[in-house]
């Protein structure tokens, strides 16, 4: 094992970046400031017109004259003019401060302000429940690896991405994800505008979205005996019209009213259905308005890396593009707020066209045409936008290595740290984890970083088989599957002792160890094994778990306090030993520089911790 060259990531590394980010943030905010600006004004000319409008065509059209109605037109016109101008200066006003917002979480993400980015609960689709890692690890909630990398634009996105942290992938498939967060890193525009979508649109609901993509994938019709309901909807508008012509021109009476009645029974009768249709296809409408610009984006540029060609491809349909195909969507559903946004005017137009019939017409056709691509769409957006939040990773620290994967059973990191750690405080050691037969046993007083070294294994594993860059100079290792037991908490609920969960940790792990099915490697990260209970049976269960794991292959690292058990078989043979040391200078003061060493501790420090918060 290569020892001990611990270096520390300094700060000025990633501060051109940060500058960047500060730079286009207050850009994004003196535009917008412009653009407020400008829409003050226009509140003010639409009031000018409006009111003036108003009363000047009352005025005319009361006897005042045609200059007066003429006037009072112009001014409503105008009127009208000024509120399209005014929409779009607030769509820009919008989208200047989502744009200025993704700068802000950016430079939140490098000072690892966790204040400054979004709460990164996991979300439904994963799991944690007895999960192997990710309660140890913080992969998830506050302070988290999710919530560092995230958020990422899309609710597909989240989920692929939490996916990704909470279980492995052979390493074929993390290649293809390196090279496309090396692909995306350069476009950091493009990026920037990625996460500007998603700060538009704001925290988004999974029903609708789930509700929508039933709707989409159905093959059920909308109602009961539907081609003979569409054979009287066509039959019933072609005898109307062609009853009203005939009346109109005098070649028959007056027959057009039984038509024109069949109709609104017809429409009567099948209210509740079409209600129910457009509800469902509708139901996702937050989501069309979102994902329709967002999929234009997607498609726009032209990638290099493989998998984004590939998730471009499954974008496109043969017939028309995904983005396309969602506008198209949305302009469907816009007619169909007739029936809720003008109900004035919807039972004059539903009577005479039938209006409702023909809008559930053209949703059944696109849902024929694209419903079954609608959720190939959004797995692929989610996965681009996943990898998209990787490879702000690899813009913002270029010095963090690309991860290699070997069949030597050997985890090797040059300079490898802890993640979640600022840059400043943040030391990074050569750590060396395996080859099978060898145990890491880590050493060292209270607060001397041996969690945090554990921490920075597992979390550098998890990075490295979720397709990001590692915190390291260089990180080498076999694909494996992670197992840890660090953070144990007893539970009322289960009525499970504090020693008890510690156990049945243990036994986790060790059977996870034992049950192997596949050629990945098992990683085991033990903190502090059994310390509920007393050291010579501590000892003894130390030795018993270090023999399981040892027998079965898996490589892994330990701490502990107890220094005798370096001295027992099997860990006597097995172990490298490392620690971590600390210093007093003259005034009493214990300083520690985190960096590892070679060898086994030779000092504790539990009660100088104790008399220096004043308990002696």
């Amino acid at each position: 094992m290569q020892m001990p060259a611990a270096l520390e990531n300094a700060s000025p590394v990633v501060q051109p970046f940060r500058a960047a980010y500060i730079e286009r943030a207050q850009t994004h905010t003196s535009a917008r400031d412009r653009e407020e600006k400008t829409s003050a004004a226009l509140a003010r000319w639409r009031l000018t017109t409006f009111l003036p409008g108003l009363g000047l065509l009352v005025w005319g059209l009361t006897g005042a004259g045609l200059v007066a109605v003429t006037v009072g037109t112009v001014l409503l016109l105008a009127f009208g003019v000024l509120v399209v101008r005014h929409a779009r200066v607030e769509e820009r006003i919008a989208w200047l401060g989502a744009l200025r917002t993704f700068n802000e979480r950016a430079i939140a993400r490098l000072d690892r302000n966790w204040d400054g980015l979004p709460a990164a609960d996991p979300p439904p689709s994963v799991s944690l429940d007895g999960h192997p890692y990710a309660e140890d690890l913080d992969v998830f909630g506050r302070a988290s690896l999710f919530q560092w990398l995230g958020p990422a634009a899309t609710p597909a996105g989240s989920s692929t991405l939490a996916r990704w942290l909470a279980a492995p992938v052979d390493p074929p498939d993390v290649v293809k994800r390196q090279d496309a967060v090396d692909d995306l890193a350069g476009r950091a525009e493009w990026r920037e505008q990625l996460g500007a979508y998603g700060a538009t649109a704001g925290p988004e609901r999974p029903e609708p979205l789930h509700r929508f993509l039933a709707w989409a994938e159905a093959r059920t019709m909308p109602l009961p005996q539907f081609a003979i309901v569409r054979g009287l909807v066509y039959a019933i508008m072609g005898s109307l019209w062609a009853l009203i012509a005939l009346h109109a021109a005098g070649v028959t009476p007056a027959l057009w009213p039984i038509p024109l009645l069949a109709g609104v029974i017809l429409s009567f009768v099948t209210a509740s259905s079409v209600q129910h249709a457009f509800d469902a296809a509708g139901s996702g409408e937050v989501a069309l308005r979102r994902y329709a610009p967002m999929l234009a984006h997607l498609v726009s540029p032209q990638f290099q890396a493989a998998r984004l060609v590939a998730l471009q491809h499954r974008l496109r349909s043969e017939k028309e593009t995904a983005p396309r195909a969602m506008a198209r969507l949305d302009r469907i559903l816009g007619f169909s707020e007739l029936r809720r946004g003008a109900a004035l005017l919807h039972f004059p137009i539903q009577t005479l066209t039938l209006w409702d019939f023909h809008v559930l017409f053209a949703l059944l056709r696109w849902r024929q045409s694209a419903g079954t691509h609608v959720r190939g769409w959004f797995e692929a957006a989610g996965e681009i936008d996943a990898l998209a939040c990787l490879a702000v990773v690899r813009h913002d620290y270029p010095a963090w290595c690309r991860p290699r994967f070997s069949a030597d059973k050997v985890l090797s990191g040059q300079a490898l740290a802890h993640p979640l750690i600022p840059d400043g405080r943040r030391v990074a050691n050569n750590v060396t984890v395996g080859p099978t037969g060898t145990v890491l046993l880590i050493t060292g007083s209270n607060m001397s970083g041996k969690s945090t070294l554990l921490r920075a294994i597992g979390l550098n594993a998890v990075l490295a088989q979720a397709g990001a860059p590692a915190c390291a100079a260089d990180l080498q290792m076999p694909p494996c599957d992670l197992q840890t037991s660090i953070r144990i908490q007893d539970s009322l609920e289960r009525g499970m002792s504090y020693f008890m969960a510690a156990l049945a940790r243990l036994k986790g792990v060790v059977d996870a160890a034992e049950g192997r099915t596949s050629d990945r490697v098992l990683l085991y990260l033990l903190d502090e094994i059994l310390q509920g209970t007393n050291s010579a049976e501590r000892g003894m269960a130390v030795q018993a778990v270090a023999r399981h794991l040892l027998d079965a292959g898996a490589v892994g690292a330990m701490t502990t306090h107890d220094l005798a058990i370096a001295g027992e078989e099997p860990l006597r043979s097995a172990a490298v030993l490392v620690h971590f040391a600390e210093t007093v200078d003259e005034n009493g003061a214990m300083e520690f520089d985190y960096k590892l060493r070679p060898g086994i501790a030779t000092s504790r420090n539990a009660l100088r911790l104790m008399q220096l918060i004043g308990i002696r």
